[in-house]
């Protein structure tokens, strides 16, 4: 694919169609962090696991002692890629020590400051933290789109932070005006 042709999906949700085959996609909405000729980095943001941020701070080794703010917020299973590393994606301005920078406000970090700082309830507003990452190789994701395993749409911070997890799925699709339940899980050609 030569990179006058490349259109990058950064800061898009790929919202995953009633057919994908994949069970570690299959009713998922991933957003895209990072897209280039080379490949893509995605979190998926509507699958929580039974592990708490509390447990995470724990795990890592943060003990803030009365001070540390044991969420009972959700961790997130980000993808199937490194799911030992920590990511996450928050809203704000703030500049952690290894940030990538999504669009409008929303960024990436991976770096154990910004699990400090929510410890100490002092991180950003709006924060989904998850484990592990969905990664695609040159021209993977790009076949997947041509063979409709995905709709995409411009990422919306609402649907991340603010809309309950169960209906993130079908809250992207419906931006785009489509209802994923009429959608057949078939795929064939006229």
């Amino acid at each position: 694919m030569s990179s006058e042709t490349f259109q990058s999906l950064k800061n898009h949700f790929l919202i995953a169609m009633p057919r994908m085959a994949d069970p570690s996609f299959a009713g998922t909405l991933t957003l895209v962090c990072e897209h280039s000729p080379g490949g893509a980095l995605g979190i998926i943001v509507n699958r929580p696991t039974e592990l708490t941020l509390g447990e995470i701070f724990n795990q890592v080794g943060i003990k803030e002692a009365d001070e540390c703010f044991l969420s009972p917020d959700a961790v997130y299973a980000g993808g199937p890629v490194a799911v030992e590393r920590g990511f996450v994606l928050h809203s704000g301005k703030d500049h952690w020590e290894s940030s990538l920078a999504i669009g409008q406000g929303l960024q990436l970090t991976t770096s154990r400051d910004i699990l400090l700082a929510m410890a100490r309830d002092e991180g950003p507003d709006d924060s989904l933290v998850a484990l592990g990452y969905a990664g695609w190789g040159s021209g993977q994701l790009e076949k997947e789109l041509t063979d409709n395993a995905w709709l995409t749409c411009t990422a919306n911070q609402q649907i991340i932070f603010e809309t309950p997890f169960q209906r993130r799925l079908d809250a992207a699709a419906e931006s785009l005006g489509v209802d994923l339940r009429l959608l057949s899980d078939q795929v064939g050609h006229a």
